[in-house]
């Protein structure tokens, strides 16, 4: 996969697309280039042979996959910028932006080009993202080259993108739901005997160990719930006990509170 990549916003966001990509071999330091006004922070890619740039519209003649990661206050600025110089023969582009919907590009560059709109999440910084995609007029080459490229970063999935504001509160939201659940855990942890770093060490471990199970075995929550709860046992008093308090109901309300909230302020 020779293909060239432009990254458009050298931030936290396309820094870490880069970085990944370039680590995980998907890509050739030299057929990818990343934009932002201050290069100097840039200096880690460019040892590592990636080209920066402080000029979008050299980047945009390079390269044929240009990926949207700017701040969402900037998207129509850079958009309007570069529609000159964009080609539907050539260019395909890819919005990591939150909250710009794919009709929001088409009013500005057009509707010829095959767009992809895609949400990954904080954990991209590690390569271990759960990224959303949806597609618009694109070839099912060019769906399996932005698949693998999210893989290279995590997992992905393709959705309709009416389902991207539910993505968010699942895929993006959820990252701090369960980091608050892992935070109790440490609370919990620490309160019948553990120092604060063994706390954080077990409850950590535990949580990627169980979503581990799921993603590797394919199995419902509540199967391997069973293999841990015997009866009369301590697991299940733990859980019933959670349960009185509300654990489940609470945190689908919450789910439903931060949707609600997307949904509202649209």
């Amino acid at each position: 996969m020779n293909k060239k990549i432009a990254i458009i916003g050298g931030g936290n966001l396309g820094m870490a697309m880069a970085e990944g990509l370039v680590n995980s071999h998907f890509i050739k330091p030299e057929h990818l280039v990343v934009t932002k006004r201050n290069i100097s922070t840039l200096k880690s890619l460019e040892t590592k042979g990636v080209m920066v740039s402080n000029d979008n519209a050299e980047a945009i003649r390079y390269a044929e996959w240009i990926i949207l990661a700017v701040k969402p206050f900037q998207i129509k600025e850079v958009l309007a910028s570069l529609q000159p110089l964009l080609d539907p023969q050539k260019h395909v582009l890819v919005s990591v932006v939150t909250g710009v919907w794919i009709k929001d590009i088409q009013e500005i560059v057009g509707d010829r080009f095959a767009v992809f709109r895609a949400m990954p999440n904080t954990a991209i910084a590690i390569q271990q993202s759960m990224t959303c995609i949806c597609a618009h007029q694109a070839s099912e080459e060019q769906i399996q080259y932005v698949s693998a490229l999210f893989d290279q970063l995590g997992r992905s999935v393709f959705i309709e993108e009416k389902l991207m504001d539910a993505a968010t509160v699942l895929g993006a939201c959820g990252t701090a739901y369960a980091m608050r659940y892992i935070r109790a855990n440490i609370q919990g942890g620490i309160e019948i005997g553990f120092s604060a770093a063994t706390a954080s060490l077990i409850a950590a471990q535990t949580v990627k160990g169980a979503a581990e199970l799921l993603l590797q075995k394919n199995t419902h929550p509540e199967q391997e719930i069973d293999k841990v709860t015997t009866p009369k046992g301590c697991t299940i008093a733990g859980l019933n006990e959670m349960e009185h308090q509300g654990f489940s109901s609470s945190l689908i309300k919450g789910i439903v509170t931060s949707y609600k909230k997307i949904v509202d302020d649209m």
